[in-house]
C-alpha cells in the first residue's frame, strides 16, 4: 500500500480541520480502507466561544458522512472537557452517550458525533485515523488471529480484544491505557473490528495507517494468503506479489500457471472453475427478485454479481465458509450475518433461511422485535451472488461489503480458517438501537422505490424526461435509444443507458438480459421511440417510408412487448405505459404512414390489456400532440410552422382549448401517474394530453 499523502496539496490546507478533510479523503479513496461510511476520524483543536474564552474541541466525523466525500460539515465539534469526564463514568448506557455527546456540541446545526468520539478523545494525539482495513481484518478473522497479530506488530500496537462498540469500547481502552506509554505505540488493533493510528501531525498519523496496513497486506502475501491469478484482474495480484522479493521466487509456478492460461485463453477459460460465465436462467433471477419482495413486504432491487471473484467463491465449500458471519460486525446492518445460499429450489432454500434467522433471533433475544428475517444477499451456488436492497444504492452496497468479504474469507482460509466473530456478538450490532436508527433515516420511500423501469427512444425529447422522473421518484431506469449518445448520458448506477434498435429483436433481448442483471426484473415499460417520416400523400407514399414506419412506429412496440412480457408477469405491480399519438384518434392528411403505425400501436395496447390482465400488467395509453420543448422543434422550425398558420410562436405553441403548452415534463407526470397508484386499477384506457384538442373533444 503506497501513500496518496502530497505536500503541495496539504500545504493549502489553512487550519487543522481543512488538514483533517484533506486526510480524511485520502483514506476513502481507498476502499479496502473504509466502506460506505465506514471508519471514522477526528482532530484535536481550540475554538473562542461566545464569551471569549479559549475551550479545546474534538472535531470528529459526524454520523451519516462518508470519508471519501467528506467535507468540513460533516464533522462534528465536541468540547473535549465534556468527553473525558464521560470516559471517566463507570457506565453509561449508548443512548445517554449520544445525547450527551450532542449536548457538549458547540454547532447545534452539525451531524451527530461518531459513537466513537469518546475514544478519539482519550487517544493523547492530535490527529486520530480509524480504519476498517480489509488486510488487518482479515488476520484477526482466523484462528489465532491474536497471535498473527502480535507476530505482525510486536510491541507497535495495542491489540484490544473485541468488544462492542461504543461506551463500553471506549471505557475499555480508557482503563487500559491509563499506564500506557503512547509515545510507543504505532497503532491499536482492534480485534474483529479494525485499525487506529494517531500522531500530533496529520502526514504521520495518515501514512501510519498505511504502513500498518502494508505490513499486514505482506503478512498475508508472505504466508500464502492470496488469491488464485484468475480470481482478481492481473494489476491486483501483481501488486501483492511485489510487497516481498522472496515470495516472488516461491510464486514460479503460478506465474507460470498464469501465462499459460492467458496463451491458451480461450481453451482453458471454456473449461476453467474460474470461468467468467454463469448458467443462471434470467427468469429464475426475476422469480428470485419476486419472492424476495414478496417476503420482504416491498419493492425490491437485485444485483447479479458475476465477477470472478464472485464465481468462485460461489463454487467453493460456501456451506462452511461463508456462513460464518461478516468481516466486521457493523456490516451485518446492511448484509444481515450470513446469506441464503439458493439451488434450483430457491422458494425452499429462503423458508429455510428464514427459519434459521428466527432461531438465531430467538436464540439471542431480550426484548428486541424481529427484523424482517428475508435476506439481504444470496449466494447462488456455482452462479455468483446476489444483493438485496430497497433501492440500487443499497443494493451496489452490500454487494461492494460481499466483494471485500468474499476476498477475505479466501485469503483468510489459506491463512489457518476464517473465524467470525459468535453470532451473539454479531446480533448485538445488528439489533443495536444506535445501528437501527441509521437504517430509519430518510424519512417516506419515493413512490417508485425498489422497482425497475425500461423506457425506450430515452435519450432526448419526452423520453428523457419520462426517464429522469421516473429516477428521480425512486425507480431504476435501463433507457433504450438507437442513438448512441444514450451511453453517456447518464452517471448514476440506477441509470443506465443503453444503445438498441428496437427493431432488432437480439438487440432487445440483450437489453433485457442486462436489466435483469443490474436489477433483477422489469416492472414498468413505457414505450415511447418513434419516428415522424415526410409528409407523403398516399398516392404517392413511398415504400421505404411506409416500412420504416411501421416497422419503428408499430412492429418494435410488439417486439419490446413480446420480450418483455414474461417479466412483466414477475412484476412488482407492473404496467405497460404506450406513448402513441393524437395522430390516432385525429390523423391528417399526407401521415398515412405515421398516423396508421400509431393506430396500430394503440390498437396492440388494447390487445395487450386483455391477454396481460390476468397476470396483473396494467396497459394503458397516452396521446400527446403539441409538446414543442424536444429537439425537432427547432427555433427556426417553429417559427415557420407559426408563421404557416398566421400566429406567432407563443399562439401557435398555445393553440389548443385550454391555450396552454404542453412539455415533455407534463408527458412525464402523466407516464409516472399511469405507471403508479393513480392508475393502479385502471387498464385499456387512453388518455390525450393536449391542452384539448377540437378536433379529438
Amino acid at each position: 500500500m503506497t501513500s496518496l499523502y502530497n505536500d503541495k496539496e496539504a500545504a493549502s490546507c489553512k487550519t487543522d480541520l481543512d488538514l483533517r478533510v484533506y486526510t480524511s479523503r485520502l483514506l476513502g479513496q481507498d476502499s479496502s480502507l473504509v466502506l460506505h461510511g465506514g471508519g471514522n476520524t477526528s482532530v484535536k483543536s481550540t475554538e473562542t466561544n461566545l464569551f471569549g474564552e479559549t475551550e479545546d474541541i474534538l472535531y470528529v466525523k459526524g454520523s451519516g458522512w462518508d470519508l471519501t466525500t467528506i467535507e468540513a460539515e460533516g464533522f462534528a465539534p465536541v468540547k473535549m472537557d465534556m468527553l473525558l469526564k464521560m470516559a471517566e463514568l463507570k457506565e453509561l448506557n449508548d443512548t445517554d452517550m449520544v445525547k450527551y455527546q450532542r449536548v457538549a456540541m458547540t454547532n447545534p446545526s452539525a451531524p451527530n458525533p461518531s459513537v466513537e468520539a469518546i475514544l478519539h478523545a482519550i487517544i493523547p494525539f492530535k490527529f486520530v485515523d480509524h480504519t476498517h482495513t480489509d488486510a488487518v481484518v482479515t488476520i484477526t478473522n482466523t484462528e489465532g488471529g491474536e497471535d498473527k497479530i502480535k507476530e505482525l506488530y510486536g510491541d507497535k500496537v495495542l491489540i484490544i480484544p473485541y468488544i462492542m462498540p461504543g461506551f463500553v469500547l471506549a471505557k475499555l481502552i480508557y482503563d487500559m491505557t491509563r499506564d500506557v506509554d503512547w509515545s510507543k505505540l504505532e497503532g491499536m488493533v482492534l480485534m474483529n473490528h479494525g485499525l487506529f493510528t494517531f500522531n500530533d501531525d496529520a502526514k504521520r498519523s495518515y501514512e501510519k495507517t498505511i504502513e500498518l496496513v502494508d505490513k499486514a497486506e505482506k503478512y498475508l502475501v508472505n504466508n500464502g494468503a492470496v488469491l488464485d491469478p484468475m480470481v482478481k484482474p492481473w494489476d491486483d495480484v501483481e501488486n501483492n506479489l511485489r510487497h516481498s522479493d522472496d515470495k516472488l521466487r516461491h510464486f514460479d509456478d503460478k506465474l507460470r500457471h498464469f501465462d499459460n492460461i492467458i496463451s491458451h485463453s480461450n481453451d482453458k477459460h471454456r473449461h476453467s472453475e474460474l470461468d467468467s460465465e454463469s448458467s443462471i436462467n434470467l427468469l429464475t433471477l426475476a422469480k428470485i427478485r419476486k419472492e424476495v419482495s414478496t417476503l420482504k413486504g416491498h419493492a425490491t432491487i437485485s444485483i447479479l454479481n458475476e465477477s470472478n471473484l464472485a464465481l468462485y467463491f460461489s463454487k467453493q465449500n460456501i456451506e462452511q465458509i461463508a456462513t460464518q458471519g461478516p468481516l466486521t460486525p457493523d456490516h451485518v446492518i446492511r448484509t444481515k450475518r450470513i446469506p441464503a445460499i439458493l439451488t434450483d429450489d430457491f422458494k425452499s432454500d429462503l423458508d429455510s433461511y428464514i427459519k434459521d434467522y428466527e432461531k438465531y433471533f430467538q436464540d439471542n433475544k431480550t426484548d428486541e422485535t424481529l427484523l424482517n428475517p428475508t435476506p439481504n444477499f444470496a449466494i447462488l451456488k456455482n452462479n455468483g451472488t446476489l444483493s438485496f436492497g430497497k433501492n440500487a444504492k443499497e443494493a451496489n452496497i452490500i454487494k461492494d461489503i460481499n466483494e471485500h468479504t468474499f476476498e477475505a474469507i479466501l485469503k483468510a482460509e489459506k491463512l489457518g480458517g476464517y473465524k467470525a466473530l459468535s453470532a451473539a456478538n454479531i446480533f448485538e450490532v445488528e439489533y443495536w438501537s444506535l445501528e437501527q436508527a441509521k437504517l430509519k433515516k430518510g424519512g417516506s420511500a419515493p413512490e417508485f422505490n425498489g422497482k425497475v423501469a425500461l423506457v425506450t427512444g430515452g435519450a432526448s425529447g419526452i423520453g428523457l424526461e419520462i426517464a429522469k422522473m421516473l429516477n428521480s421518484r425512486g425507480c431504476a431506469v435501463v433507457v433504450l435509444d438507437v442513438n448512441p449518445k444514450v451511453e453517456n448520458i447518464f452517471d448514476k448506477a440506477d441509470l443506465l443507458g443503453i444503445r438498441c434498435d428496437l427493431t432488432s429483436s437480439e438487440d432487445i433481448k440483450k437489453a433485457i438480459e442486462l436489466t435483469v442483471k443490474n436489477f433483477g426484473g422489469i416492472d414498468i415499460v413505457v414505450s415511447n421511440a418513434g419516428i415522424f417520416t415526410p409528409s407523403e400523400n398516399l398516392d404517392i407514399l413511398s415504400d421505404e417510408n411506409w416500412e420504416k414506419s411501421i416497422n419503428i412506429n408499430l412492429t418494435a412496440h410488439q417486439k419490446l412487448i413480446k420480450y418483455t412480457a414474461p417479466f412483466l408477469k414477475l412484476g412488482i405491480d407492473p404496467a405497460i405505459v404506450m406513448v402513441a399519438s393524437k395522430n390516432f384518434p385525429a390523423p391528417g392528411k399526407g401521415a398515412a404512414a405515421y398516423s396508421v403505425a400509431k393506430a396500430g400501436q394503440t390498437q396492440l395496447a388494447r390487445i395487450a390489456a386483455l391477454e396481460l390482465g390476468e397476470f396483473g400488467v396494467r396497459v394503458n395509453t397516452l396521446h400527446p400532440h403539441a409538446v414543442f420543448d424536444t429537439a425537432i422543434w427547432t427555433d427556426e422550425v417553429l417559427a415557420n410552422r407559426a408563421k404557416a398558420y398566421n400566429m406567432s410562436v407563443e399562439e401557435y405553441k398555445t393553440n389548443n382549448v385550454l391555450g396552454t403548452e404542453i412539455k415533455s415534463t407534463d408527458v412525464a407526470e402523466l407516464v409516472c401517474a399511469m405507471a403508479g397508484s393513480v392508475f393502479a386499477k385502471t387498464t385499456g384506457s387512453q388518455v390525450a394530453i393536449d391542452g384539448g384538442s377540437d378536433r379529438i373533444i
